[in-house]
């Protein structure tokens, strides 16, 4: 059986059960659980470590407890808009787009001289205007397209797949209000965690 690892922040984690690994949270990481277990019957488990409030310096805190003894055959990766986002909650504590860029390229770099045939996808960091980004919105809509374009530059660099997801969100945002996909601008609706899902799956279904 195959061992497909989801890791984030708040988006990923989704009210996960943290003793259950079956029980995935309310969001994209059981989507993906659903259409993978009942499209290829016991092939996949589906595992789902994302953390809320990670920054990339969280994940890779953790890359031994949570990446490596795990050894997934395939892995995702959704992280950045907390490493804004930690600037204005609280004590500032977010991580430079510099930084942010510096510690993925070195995760990404360990996780593959660990576990050489792991398939990692890296997902786009994404933010729409809501009642958690409005204040500092002009922050939010520079940094988080920074650390968007640092992730593709970590894929590039790496030969790996990129989902994007920030276009995808603003093209749904014509159909409806950006409240409907992201209930404040950070975390995803029902709707919002499908959009997650599917971007991710048809990439994922390529080298099933």
């Amino acid at each position: 059986m195959k061992t497909f690892l989801l890791q984030g922040d708040s988006i990923t984690d989704a009210g996960r059960n943290r003793e259950i690994d079956r029980a995935r949270g309310h969001g994209y990481p059981t989507l993906v659980a659903s259409e993978l277990t009942y499209d290829y019957p016991g092939q996949f488990n589906v595992i789902n470590r994302g953390i809320s409030g990670n920054r990339i310096v969280d994940l890779y805190a953790r890359i031994k407890k949570d990446f490596l003894n795990l050894k997934p055959d395939y892995l995702s990766i959704l992280i950045g808009v907390n490493d804004v986002w930690h600037d204005y909650i609280g004590e500032p504590n977010g991580i430079s787009d510099q930084r942010f860029r510096r510690i993925y390229d070195m995760l990404i770099e360990e996780l593959r001289a660990e576990l050489p045939d792991v398939k990692i996808y890296i997902l786009e960091p994404f933010v729409l205007r809501g009642t958690a980004t409005e204040e500092h919105w002009e922050d939010f809509a520079r940094e988080v397209p920074l650390r968007a374009k640092s992730a593709k530059w970590i894929a590039e660099k790496h030969g790996l797949p990129f989902i994007p997801l920030q276009e995808k969100f603003d093209e749904k945002c014509r159909l409806c209000e950006a409240s409907y996909w992201l209930w404040d601008g950070v975390h995803p609706t029902a709707a919002g965690h499908e959009l997650i899902a599917r971007a991710l799956l048809e990439r994922v279904k390529k080298d099933l």
